[in-house]
């Protein structure tokens, strides 16, 4: 699947709207976007942008019918069904990418003093940002100097100038302990910047995967290979199907001030925090499709693309790791896209014996997934789907004994972005709550829920048309 691939089966799906009147990229085709979103769910596809060619698509991830059509699975299930189904999927056989030789990448190759970023239709989203974003929905490729290991980032990119582009490599991820091995060599950092491309590769590349390939991990779910090509001046393996690529390098000493920007928590980060200067990539190539479709996503407060693709991909990548621990008894994995799909995480357990739900917390915040940024992890009994919050608030009114069932960490690792963090710690470190709202396994007597009798219900579903109740 291409990302036009995918655009086709929104519209066969009736799930995008398509704009051909002219929208200005300033404000306006975000805030139309956005309002759609809100209003029905559709992706959109805006094919008449203000001075610009191409085409820019939102919402490829702003529901779970469109996650599951990019993980190619029923549009019906939920984002714990969908999750359980990437956990099923990723633990099989490893399937590695495929290098050929040519592909619609290189339809157009533009070079050196012809590359200007700005005329690709890259959007301003809101009023206070610094510019306009070409990546929201982006990631970029790097090697590591020594292990020769392929990383996909999802960081995002503002236009700085013609020839630059920003990359909010964030202090201590796996593409800034890269970079950081390539400035103590003395030497410049080769990035490709993709921009549109399989939306499962978007996914992938968000997953926080670690001693993995995300281009194996894709082709991996899909059961088949993912094609790349090799970039032409950095020897970078890119999508041979992506819509727009930017290649260059980054200096690691030379930084470029970024932003401000409407996060994915809802507000801009702080004074402090705009002023520091970030990586820039000084693009040396773009290469393009015909008509090329730029991938975006909408931003701020939740619910929107963010938060839907951190949630869908974390509550996969936490559950994976758990099974791959040992964990036994995990009945569903949730980490609700209201909390920013990355803030707190739920988690559903069959107890088999004394301390299992501790156990099962422990892993929690040992994973990788939830190393980075969690505030907060509830743990809730088999009855109870980690997805059904309703029901999650009963067992924090009925079954959490605050004393008995919280436990607090002082020191996690946290983002720079967090806006409830001041800066005593350089927003590196968080606080982190256990709350375990289960019954305790040991107790004998554990209450009696109250139910309804099967024998009952069946007879009620019998005669549910002779009772009127259609």
């Amino acid at each position: 699947m291409d990302l036009r691939d995918f655009i086709a089966l929104c519209e066969k799906e009736n799930d995008l709207k398509r704009i051909t009147a002219e929208v200005d990229w300033d404000l306006e085709m975000t805030h139309i976007s956005k309002m759609i979103e809100e209003k029905d769910g559709r992706a959109v596809l805006f094919e008449n942008v203000k001075g610009h060619k191409g085409s820019v698509f939102f919402g490829a991830y702003s529901s779970t019918k469109r996650l599951a059509m990019a993980l190619g699975k029923p549009p019906h299930l939920s984002m714990t069904e969908l999750s359980h189904e990437w956990m099923k999927m990723s633990i099989g056989e490893v399937t590695r990418a495929k290098e050929v030789k040519d592909g619609p990448i290189f339809e157009n190759i533009i070079e050196e003093d012809a590359v200007n970023v700005n005329e690709l239709p890259s959007p301003k989203f809101y009023d206070k940002d610094g510019g306009r974003f070409i990546g929201t929905a982006c990631f970029m490729v790097v090697k590591d100097p020594e292990t020769n290991e392929i990383n996909l980032g999802t960081y995002r990119s503002q236009v700085l100038d013609d020839k630059t582009v920003g990359a909010q490599i964030l202090k201590g991820k796996r593409g800034d302990r890269i970079l950081q091995k390539y400035r103590k060599a003395g030497k410049k950092m080769p990035i490709c910047l993709v921009v549109g491309c399989d939306p499962l590769l978007m996914l992938a590349g968000s997953a926080m995967v670690e001693n993995a390939s995300e281009y194996d991990v894709v082709g991996t779910l899909r059961g088949e290979p993912v094609e790349i090509v090799e970039a032409q001046l950095t020897g970078l393996p890119i999508p041979a199907t992506a819509e727009i690529v930017l290649e260059g390098y980054i200096d690691g000493d030379n930084l470029r001030p970024e932003g401000p920007f409407g996060e994915y928590t809802g507000f801009y980060t702080d004074e402090l925090y705009k002023t520091i200067k970030k990586p820039a990539i000084d693009v040396k190539r773009i290469y393009h499709r015909n008509d090329p479709i730029l991938l975006a996503a909408s931003v701020g407060r939740p619910v929107n693309d963010n938060h839907m693709m951190l949630a869908f991909v974390r509550n996969a990548t936490l559950w994976t790791e758990l099974t791959r621990m040992g964990m036994r008894g995990i009945q569903s994995v949730y980490m609700p896209p209201e909390a920013c799909g990355r803030f707190w995480a739920i988690v559903s357990v069959k107890q088999m014996y004394p301390g299992h739900s501790n156990q099962i917390a422990a892993a929690v915040i040992a994973s990788h997934t939830c190393t980075y940024g969690l505030k907060g992890l509830i743990i809730v009994d088999d009855d109870i789907r980690a997805d059904d919050l309703p029901r999650v608030w009963w067992a924090l009114a009925t079954r959490y004994d605050p004393l008995r069932g919280t436990q607090i960490i002082n020191r996690g690792r946290s983002t720079p972005l967090d806006p409830a963090l001041s800066h005593d710690d350089n927003k590196l470190i968080t606080s982190r709550i256990i709350m375990d709202a289960t019954f305790p396994f040991e107790w004998e007597e554990k209450p009696v829920q109250v139910k309804m009798t099967d024998e009952v219900l069946d007879r009620i579903k019998d005669r549910w048309e002779e009772l009127g109740l259609d």
